[in-house]
This record gives C-alpha cells, structure tokens and sequence, in this order.
C-alpha cells in the first residue's frame, strides 16, 4: 500500500518537506537524482483588458518566433485560456520549458514579459508544492487556487518526450568522478579570488 492511497498522509508528507528543518543533501549522487529537468512558465493577463490580452499574445509569438530560429526550446501549449482555468485566477498560457534551455527563456521573459506576470514552477510528482514553496514570479503575482492541484501524482508529469529533453533526455552527464575532480579545480581556482567563499572540506 503506497501514499497515494491515504491522501492524509500524503498532505503530511508534503507539510513536512515544506517545514522541516533537517539539513539539505550535500550527497551528490543524492542531489543529482532529484535534480529538476522541467519547468512550466504560465504567463498571466487580465482576460478583459484588451491592451494585456494582445500583449500577452504577441509574447507568445516572439516565443515560437524565438525558438523557430533555435534561440532556445520553449514550447507553449496550444491552448490560449481566455478565462480563469485551474490554479489561474485570470488568463493565461503556459510554456514548458527543458533545464537544458531554462536559463535562456528565464533571461527573455525577465527583460521582455512587460506589463504581464509570469509564474515560473517545477514540474515533479508534487504540483501542489511545485506551485507554491517552489515557484517564483516575474512582475506582480496572483494569488492561485491551489486546491486544484494534487498533493501527490503518481508519476512525474513531463511533456514532449519526442524532444529528447528534460526528464526524457539520453544524454547523461558527466560522471560523479569527472564532476569531483572539476569541483576541485574550481576550488583550486577560486583560491585566488579573495571574494570567493572557500567551501568545507570534503568528507
């Protein structure tokens, strides 16, 4: 019997992740396991306003323009919601993005979302979470109705596996050896910079 049949224990669980005051992982094959491959940016806009609805639209486009000529991978969905949809208290679309190409669309939406909202979210098992104590917001934020979202789903839910990205990507890595040795270098390196924070010694 899983979690995902007692829906009281998983709401504990995910309390628990959001308060508890154990110590983060510094285990690096820990860390690379959890690591976030996909994210979401919804882009928000007062369904009624004319002036943010076009604007909103015309982002869209310098998006699919964007990626067209291989800027980055970005994929917004097909759907345009012209009213309050979900967790979404106003209009809004969403576009997926791949950790491969998260800080290239991060960099365009932060200098030219405009007037308009942006909610930046993980994608994992746990959307509720995801949409709350790990989200951030580019410009003002709305409040979201997060009673729509599952504590707990019972896979990951990532898109477009035909891309070979994110979670679906077969690329891997450098290895826990080749990361160690280059984090070494770095320390090396940064022992010459007197404003660089040394780190503790290994264990």
């Amino acid at each position: 019997m899983t979690t995902m049949d007692h829906p009281e224990q998983e709401e504990t669980d995910v309390n628990h992740s959001q308060t508890s005051n154990s110590q983060p992982p510094t285990d690096l094959s820990v860390v690379l396991e959890e690591e976030i491959k996909e994210y979401h940016f919804h882009i928000h806009f007062h369904q009624k306003n004319e002036r943010e609805h076009k604007e909103a639209l015309t982002l869209r486009d310098a998006v699919l323009r964007l990626r067209n000529v291989g800027a980055f991978v970005a994929v917004p969905l097909w759907r345009v919601n012209e009213w309050p949809i979900g967790p979404h208290p106003v209009g809004s679309y969403e576009i997926w993005c791949p950790t491969e190409s998260f800080a290239s669309v991060f960099s365009y939406l932060c200098q030219h979302h405009g007037t308009l909202s942006v909610l930046i979210h993980p994608l994992t098992r746990k959307e509720r979470l995801d949409h709350s104590h790990r989200s951030a917001w580019i410009g003002q934020p709305f409040p979201l109705d997060l009673s729509t979202l599952p504590l707990l789903s019972p896979i990951v839910p990532l898109q477009y596996p035909s891309l070979e990205l994110g979670y679906s990507s077969k690329v891997h890595g450098p290895t826990i050896e080749e990361r160690e040795i280059a984090g070494k270098k770095i320390e090396e390196i940064l022992k010459q910079e007197p404003d660089a924070a040394p780190a503790p010694a290994r264990d």
